[in-house]
């Protein structure tokens, strides 16, 4: 290695000097990281989401990328630097309100041999990622073109359920870890106190040969209730079986539960606690009258400090029904439909 140049102090480490040029290691393998992870699910675009692992909270400013900018020399500093501070990457191929034909499976607590077993019974993963020692996910392609939400949603927690994947994370957008960065968990934390680098195990494109399979399974599978659509009609209120307090807490506290909330909220924001069960609970196919008996009865201390709680609870079902969505990656496995009521009757034209 050449010795810097007069004036400078010496080069950080992994950084080497060739006249007046220098070269990052570490910068060099984490772009070549990305390149292979990329290559392996190729997609028009992908969403990348930093968080903070203190304070669980995104990064400002989430956007869409190509791979051609993924991979880009000055986007991997950035992102690196935002690493370096504490933010852990995430990412997800992107389809709009769709799913892009891919799935993630997080065997965090599963064997590794379960690798095997999956491409044994055709579901080749396309990446294979080690997020820290022993805790793996692997990306599973299933579609050329992109999937209704529900459809990947049931697949993925099939498959979770199968191979013992984490049910956390069974749903259809749901992010997983971008290699070539470091894991900032406190609890994976190496011995000697250091960040494990998130490593790239396998990557190779191509659809899982039994993915027709999966998907028509999934498809032709009963579900418990009948998704909301924002042009439907109204049931009436009395038409609709009654949420019990008792019910309202267990499915309020399920989610709390799942979810792992006080375990990664010490203080949790209930209005943003809230909104992330009414959305989970209308994309489940709950109707509003319910959502709102679930909040209102297992909310921790509703109204708590409210100074208008019906008025609260119009705006925060008006704002989860615009946009029902999965919560954040920080959080678990989602409530199952059986656990909200059917409606007792359905008014004529109701699906």
């Amino acid at each position: 290695m050449r010795t810097p140049p007069a004036g400078t102090d010496t080069l950080p480490a992994g950084v080497r000097a060739w006249g007046d040029r220098m070269f990052d290691r570490g910068l060099w393998l984490t772009a070549q990281a990305i390149r292979r992870q990329l290559a392996a699910m190729p997609h028009d675009l992908y969403l990348i989401r930093l968080i903070h692992h203190l304070t669980k909270t995104p990064f400002p400013g989430e956007r869409l990328w190509t791979a051609d900018q993924l991979t880009n020399l000055a986007t991997i500093r950035f992102l690196r630097l935002r690493n370096r501070e504490g933010c852990d990457v995430y990412l997800h191929p992107y389809a709009e309100d769709r799913n892009a034909g891919y799935i993630l499976l997080d065997l965090d607590a599963a064997h590794p041999a379960v690798l095997d077993t999956l491409r044994r019974d055709g579901l080749e993963p396309c990446v294979v990622v080690q997020t820290s020692p022993g805790h793996l996910q692997a990306w599973l392609h299933l579609h050329r073109h992109p999937l209704e939400p529900a459809l990947a949603t049931a697949v993925a927690r099939r498959i979770a359920h199968t191979y013992r994947g984490d049910p956390a994370s069974a749903d259809w957008r749901h992010l997983g870890r971008l290699a070539g960065f470091t894991n900032q968990k406190p609890e994976r934390r190496t011995p000697s106190g250091y960040p494990p680098w998130v490593k790239l195990l396998y990557a190779r494109a191509g659809l899982a040969s039994h993915a027709e399979h999966w998907l028509q399974s999934a498809a032709s599978a009963p579900r418990p209730l009948a998704r909301i659509e924002s042009h439907g009609p109204q049931i009436p209120d009395e038409a609709v079986a009654p949420i019990t307090p008792p019910h309202a807490i267990q499915i309020y506290q399920d989610c709390l539960r799942r979810w792992r909330i006080t375990e990664r909220f010490p203080q949790p924001d209930w209005s943003i606690v809230d909104l992330w069960v009414a959305r989970e609970l209308f994309s489940q196919g709950a109707l509003p009258v319910q959502v709102r008996a679930i909040l209102q009865l297992g909310s921790p201390q509703f109204p708590r400090r409210h100074g208008h709680p019906q008025d609260y609870l119009r705006r925060t079902l008006r704002a989860a029904f615009s946009r029902p969505a999965p919560p954040p990656p920080v959080c678990g496995a989602r409530p199952t439909c059986a656990e909200i009521p059917r409606p007792a009757a359905a008014p004529p034209g109701w699906p």
